[in-house]
């Protein structure tokens, strides 16, 4: 019957993405519900008050998360959205001894869900366990390494006076729910071994650094079980008890919530919960490149194939990496998180040697843009594990540490958008003169544009100044470089109009001869979705 349901999926793959996900769940629910109930009783699992395992130990699981990580990325690095739907098992995923060091080698941004991290290592490192959010936000902005979407608007805002929180809010971030923290949150759960809340509590301010609400959630609930995975190997309770971390009125919680309840009903496919996750939960209402598009970033989305992975993996490292791949969107991301997990609850010593061989080849190479191998990471990380058990009641003496664990509490409810809906991306594709006032029905939009330059183009000091108007008074005016890493995709975000019609223009001050501007889409936004235009007949 699993291989019907599979069936069942492959079949509706060329139809469009929102219809493919429609009659997939459509199709596997009829299936499914010809198939048994998990029929297994939940085990339980109950933390003691306190938790005691060697040093020896906690090194290999720290060495286990950060390596994990690095296979799982690599493992998925191929098919990075290249797929909108899920990853067939026709399509072949390679591994060899040497393949890691190829991407060390050749594409070293592959992986920016470890370098990244590291940032923030470091600065634990640096300036200690109490380090201001300011010193987090500043090496972030002035890392020399490219990034994108959330990260890349936070580190604009940065550099342009708009520190945390409000760097990674919706207001001034239109990626707020994009993924990106969740793939750099995993140095809150490895230097918070078994402490759940103290590693949720090291994800808060540099957490909204980048992003805000579910995208926030999305760093919580990873950190929270890099947490738990130090001291229990049960994959379902961490899951569940994770999740407690996230406030159950969110979106976030409630598609983990229905992922861990179609796993219980349906624990042989888990194409079957992933086509019902989709259904639900597979619209982008945030980036500007993921509305209305197969391109899927969202953290909620993303974040389900993190624990579908580690789910029906069930403690098997092969299964887990390539479930999150294969589930697809950002499918090196998602794997990475999973096998960072898994890689705690194991520990480097029995991660399976096939898969663990390629890390010795690389563990003293430094990560591009950075002073890190991942020799020193564990080092660093071990250092800092160690300070955080003391800090919160623990104990460090001689070849053991005493764990005092946490019974996980909820952090606050953040929602982004609050009360916009994308309902139009509408293409411009033209100079800001030639667009003149632009006219759209709604409460909001975001307006993405791009620079047309001379190659080569060398005033890397530039930035233009856009004056951006709405209904004829100045709503904004932005600084936006032509060079450098401080750049955005966005020209402008306009958030909480009077709902009705409104007009929008773009007027640059100081531009040069040599230099122009395009205004690429804009994304409207009303209070609620556009109502269904065709009639049933």
């Amino acid at each position: 019957m699993p291989g019907f349901s599979y069936l069942c999926v492959v079949m509706t793959k060329k139809m469009k993405l929102r219809n493919t996900l429609f009659v997939a769940a459509g199709i596997m629910l009829l299936v499914a519900n010809c198939l048994p109930a998990a029929s297994k009783a939940k085990k339980k699992t109950v933390l003691p008050e306190q938790v005691t395992i060697s040093k020896q130990t906690l090194q290999d699981k720290i060495r286990g998360a950060w390596a994990g990580q690095v296979i799982g990325c690599t493992y998925g690095g191929p098919t990075e959205f290249k797929f909108s739907s899920f990853i067939p098992s026709e399509y072949t995923i390679d591994w060899n001894e040497h393949l890691i060091k190829w991407w060390y080698d050749h594409v070293p941004g592959l992986y920016d869900d470890v370098y990244m991290d590291l940032t923030f290592v470091e600065v634990f490192d640096r300036e200690g366990l109490d380090a201001p959010v300011e010193s987090f936000a500043k090496a972030f902005a002035n890392a020399g390494y490219p990034l994108w979407h959330a990260n890349l608007q936070a580190r604009y805002n940065i550099l342009h006076g708009i520190m945390p929180p409000e760097s990674g809010s919706w207001i001034n971030n239109a990626h707020a729910d994009d993924i990106d923290f969740q793939i750099e949150a995993d140095y809150a759960g490895i230097m918070s071994p078994g402490m759940i809340n103290t590693a949720v509590d090291y994800t808060d301010e540099i957490g909204h650094i980048m992003n805000y609400g579910d995208g926030w959630y999305g760093g919580v609930y990873v950190a929270a079980m890099y947490a738990l995975a130090f001291v229990t190997d049960d994959i379902p309770f961490i899951v569940r008890e994770a999740l407690k971390t996230i406030p159950s009125q969110s979106k976030y919680y409630k598609c983990m919530s229905d992922v861990i309840g179609w796993w219980e009903k349906y624990p042989d496919d888990w194409h079957i919960t992933w086509a019902l996750t989709n259904e639900r939960y597979g619209f982008d209402i945030g980036c500007p490149s993921g509305f209305n598009s197969a391109f899927n970033i969202d953290a909620v989305i993303n974040s389900a194939y993190i624990i579908i992975g580690l789910l029906y993996g069930q403690g098997n490292f092969y299964r887990t990496i390539d479930i999150s791949t294969r589930c697809g969107y950002d499918s090196d991301c998602n794997p990475a998180s999973a096998g960072g997990i898994l890689g705690t609850i194991l520990g480097f010593n029995k991660i399976p040697a096939y898969w663990k061989t390629p890390i010795y080849e690389v563990e003293d190479i430094d990560f591009k843009y950075t002073d890190i191998s991942l020799n020193r990471a564990y080092k660093m990380s071990l250092k800092q594990a160690l300070q955080v058990i003391e800090r919160n009641g623990g104990s460090t003496e001689g070849a053991s540490v005493t764990i005092k664990t946490q019974k996980p509490r909820a952090v606050r409810l953040e929602q982004s958008f609050e009360g916009h809906w994308p309902v139009a991306k509408k293409d411009i594709k033209m100079t800001p003169w030639k667009m003149g006032e632009y006219t759209f029905e709604g409460k909001g939009a975001v307006l993405s544009y791009h620079f047309t330059l001379p190659k080569p183009y060398n005033v890397k000091d530039y930035e233009a100044n856009v004056e951006v108007y709405v209904d004829g008074s100045l709503y904004k005016t932005v600084q936006l470089p032509t060079a450098g890493n401080g750049q955005t995709r966005e020209l402008c975000c306009i958030w909480n109009l009077p709902l009705g019609q409104h007009k929008v223009s773009v007027r640059w001050t100081n531009k040069p001869d040599d230099i122009n501007m395009v205004i690429d889409t804009i994304n409207i936004f009303s209070d609620k979705p556009a109502p269904v235009k065709h009639v049933d007949k």
